[in-house]
């Protein structure tokens, strides 16, 4: 039980994907301009990537192991993602109408999230237990929510602030990201004994 907790801890905030392996940058600086909307995005992403991890744990053990179709499996990961995130799309668009708009064309553009695709990578590299593909893809995944959160906070008082005119915007985005990501590197140095 503590391995698994530690792991969740470590793909939380030690290895986040975003700002650890840099995987899902599009998204993490195109939709944290809203708290709101970054936390819809980072919802429906969570989804995907926790279903995803299991459906392609599956696909890796039960199809692509067992037939010896290892090559087959980026695009059969991508099929999987895509799925999940058609389902969730369709979901959203249901339930919450405007928040279908505001995430616009970011929705299905999480089915070529690096994000997603890397968890699932991940997972078969370091050979996971179902549990543990789950909980990781899980914990990967909430830390991703948790950073586009923080960093549409941040962002939405950043435009109520006088900056220089030669670092709104974007440039003033990538700084605010670069200290965000030194900030969770000290996450790195907590000692788990």
């Amino acid at each position: 039980m503590k391995d698994f907790v530690l792991m969740m801890i470590g793909a939380a905030l030690v290895n986040n994907v975003i700002l650890a392996r840099f995987l899902g940058l599009c998204s993490f600086m195109g939709v944290t301009t809203r708290i709101d909307t970054a936390a819809g995005m980072g919802l429906a992403t969570t989804f995907v990537i926790t279903v995803s991890s299991m459906a392609d744990w599956a696909v890796q053990h039960w199809l692509l192991d067992a037939f010896g179709l290892g090559y087959l499996r980026t695009v059969t990961f991508i099929l999987v993602i895509a799925s999940a995130v058609q389902f969730t799309e369709l979901t959203i668009k249901k339930v919450s109408p405007a928040l279908f708009q505001m995430l616009g064309i970011y929705l299905p553009l999480i089915t070529t999230n690096c994000a997603v695709l890397g968890v699932a990578l991940l997972l078969v590299e370091g050979h996971m237990s179902f549990l543990g593909a789950t909980l990781f893809g899980f914990a990967s995944a909430l830390g991703y929510s948790l950073v586009m959160v923080i960093f549409a906070g941040l962002r939405e008082r950043l435009a109520l602030a006088e900056v220089p005119r030669l670092f709104a915007g974007p440039p003033l985005g990538f700084i605010v990201a670069s200290l965000l990501a030194m900030a969770f590197m000290g996450f790195s140095g907590i000692s788990t004994g």
